[in-house]
């Protein structure tokens, strides 16, 4: 049975992907990153001198706040932040800028499904355009798991409301080709940088999600890599 989707896509087809860059003058960097109808803002500030108590002076210190696009931040906006921090602290060298802070704030101005790795896209092209130290790059994609165990990328918000399960997967990306080797940068890269799972799903199911998403985050890093190389300010779109 093949899995029929509303908007006429493939099983594995994504939405139309755009990126714009350096859009804020204020902020020392910011991107636009769209998957179809999810939009999310992202601005850098930083580094800034200090970090907050509890922290490692002798590291720099990444700072996410999450705005949406209405009313009060919450539990789940408040567990978005936690996984950005943690993924883009793995991702950033931060023994470059001891004791100091970088702060990144998503704003979303658009959710139709698969809004948290849009932000976590959005996030790595902003910390790009304000030139923070990055180990490698990242892509991110959603897996969701049909009924019946059948897996779809990039789902809707509609989409998303039916699944059984899904994962949202953060895969590295080489920034070798359109950067500049930063200092005490790593040539290996992990397999995988962050992956976070809803609902119910078996171990075969996962591995199908790994493969699935490992395949469709060639094609973002393709883009990312094309819109990055493109000069400030940056805009960049396709059908995928």
């Amino acid at each position: 049975m093949e899995v029929v989707r509303a908007d006429g896509r493939t099983p594995n087809q994504l939405r139309p992907l755009a990126c714009s860059r350096n859009l804020l003058h204020r902020a020392h960097g910011s991107a636009r990153w769209s998957q179809g109808d999810t939009i999310v803002l992202a601005a850098v500030y930083g580094p800034k001198a200090g970090i907050r108590k509890g922290e490692n002076p002798e590291k720099a210190s990444i700072e996410v706040i999450w705005k949406p696009k209405t009313g009060q931040t919450g539990k789940a906006e408040k567990e978005y932040e936690m996984i950005l921090k943690r993924t883009l602290q793995s991702i950033c060298l931060l023994a470059v800028h001891p004791n100091t802070t970088t702060s990144i704030i998503l704003q979303v101005v658009g959710d139709d499904g698969a809004l948290l790795p849009c932000a976590i896209n959005a996030s790595c092209a902003a910390l790009v355009d304000a030139g923070v130290p990055l180990k490698h790059l990242a892509v991110a994609i959603c897996c969701g798991l049909t009924e019946g165990g059948y897996v779809v990328l990039d789902p809707t918000k509609s989409e998303e409301q039916k699944m059984r399960a899904f994962a949202y997967l953060v895969f590295p990306n080489s920034s070798h080709s359109v950067l500049p080797k930063a200092p005490s940068a790593v040539d290996e890269e992990p397999g995988i940088i962050t992956s976070v799972t809803y609902g119910l799903m078996s171990e075969s199911h996962y591995i199908n999600c790994l493969g699935h998403g490992h395949a469709a985050c060639a094609k973002i890093s393709e883009f990312l890599r094309k819109s990055l190389q493109t000069q400030f300010p940056g805009d960049l779109s396709k059908g995928t």
